[in-house]
């Protein structure tokens, strides 16, 4: 049974562990305690900004560990409505410091809150897990591998590029096709293009042009790989580490469908290696919370470093009830600096299915029950989002000790979920 982290069980904290309320916390304790909210009870709150599917997977666990969650949502009847205490532009620095203001913690269900947004949260005294510092280099491509490469981190040949003749010169150098990047912004499969020519990127080079802040492109080589993996790592403000066993993930159109966990066929030597780049990255980039690496693995067994994550991660869904400690609680206990959870699985094998789009006529309700009557050992988890091609309206895991078995199950499930 999990404990409470309120009352006499919070109190019985190790003395050898940094205190989740760290002085900027504390110094906005009195006047909290003077407003109209008081608190009568010993309860950290967890800000999150962002009222997508990641905030609402946020808060079963917190409920489990006798947290207090409030979420900002973008507008009304988000994923995370159920948790959403303000609704607003999270663009927008009052909106964003008015939220922070009675809560112990702001984490994020995505990384797309400006920076200067993120600075006067710092200034301003707030906890902020994962910090400005470290979410830049989720938030720009080109930053990140400029980092990357300085950390030695295995990442493809890469350049940044103002106009189709840098471009050229790089596809004459890679064989002639690469793979362009705008460095911001993008995600599943946005932004993100396979080129043969100088031309194929002009649109993207036009609209650089008419920023009055210029910037380039960034363009990687294509890498020929076998397959894509992930490594998730937790990591707390005062520098605890766990990794999770690395995973492979499949994509479809760019965006992941399926993950298997752990990585089938995967190495001693290459489980170490995922775990190990994981581990540096979070160190190096000061990463406090979930971190989510995206690795190639190439024909001549090395991993090379695709994207970064700094949540919890879609590669790390089967965690939910395939490991110990699920993501989105690790999350919550690495933001807080307390304890983090065992990783490690609790079976041979996990399998996590997205369900994309949903069911062409109708809402996922009336699919729930076939699903749980011919596959009752699958677990089924819905974002309240309405079906439209394409779109992450959930996901199904299953675990157990046969791998086809286990995707078997895990298929058939989403598969009464999706005409």
């Amino acid at each position: 049974m999990r404990s409470s982290l309120t009352g006499t069980a919070r109190r019985r904290r190790s003395p050898e562990r940094a205190d989740p309320r760290s002085p900027e916390v504390r110094d906005r304790t009195a006047s909290r305690q003077n407003g109209p909210e008081r608190r009568t009870a010993m309860t950290y709150r967890v800000g999150v900004i962002g009222g997508g599917q990641l905030a609402r997977m946020m808060i079963a666990p917190a409920v489990e560990l006798g947290l207090e969650i409030r979420v900002l949502a973008e507008q009304k009847g988000m994923a995370a409505a159920l948790a959403a205490t303000a609704v607003g532009d999270y663009r927008d620095a009052d909106t964003v410091l008015a939220f922070a203001r009675d809560v112990d913690v702001v984490t994020f269900d995505h990384e797309h809150v400006p920076q200067d947004v993120l600075r006067a949260l710092v200034d301003a005294g707030v906890a902020v897990h994962p910090g400005p510092d470290a979410l830049r280099y989720a938030q720009d491509k080109l930053l990140m591998r400029t980092r990357l490469q300085e950390m030695g981190m295995p990442q493809p040949d890469w350049a940044a590029v103002t106009g189709p003749d840098e471009l050229g010169a790089f596809l004459d150098a890679h064989g002639g096709r690469a793979v362009v990047k705008t460095p911001r912004g993008g995600y599943d499969g946005k932004g993100v293009r396979v080129v043969s020519t100088p031309d194929g990127a002009a649109d993207w080079f036009t609209a650089l042009a008419e920023d009055a802040g210029g910037g380039a492109l960034l363009v990687e080589e294509l890498v020929d790989f076998t397959r894509e993996l992930a490594q998730q790592v937790a990591r707390t403000p005062s520098g605890a580490v766990r990794a999770y066993p690395v995973v492979e993930t499949v994509q479809r159109d760019g965006v992941c469908a399926e993950v298997l966990a752990p990585a089938p066929g995967a190495s001693a030597r290459l489980a170490a290696a995922a775990a190990e780049v994981g581990e540096r990255i979070a160190e190096g980039l000061g990463v406090t919370g979930m971190l989510a690496v995206e690795l190639f693995e190439t024909a001549d067994d090395r991993i090379l470093v695709n994207e970064l994550a700094m949540r919890p991660h879609n590669s790390g869904h089967w965690s939910q009830d395939g490991a110990v400690t699920g993501q989105f609680e690790q999350h919550l206990r690495a933001v807080l600096d307390l304890p983090l959870g065992d990783t490690s699985p609790v079976a041979p094998w996990s399998v996590m299915i997205n369900i994309l789009g949903g069911p062409a006529a109708g809402g996922l309700s009336e699919r729930f029950a076939p699903a749980m009557a011919q596959h009752p050992a699958a677990r089924i988890h819905t974002y309240g989002k309405e079906p439209r091609p394409g779109r992450k309206v959930g996901h199904v895991t299953a675990f157990g000790e046969d791998l086809d078995d286990v995707v078997y199950d895990a298929r058939a499930a989403a598969a009464f979920f999706q005409d």
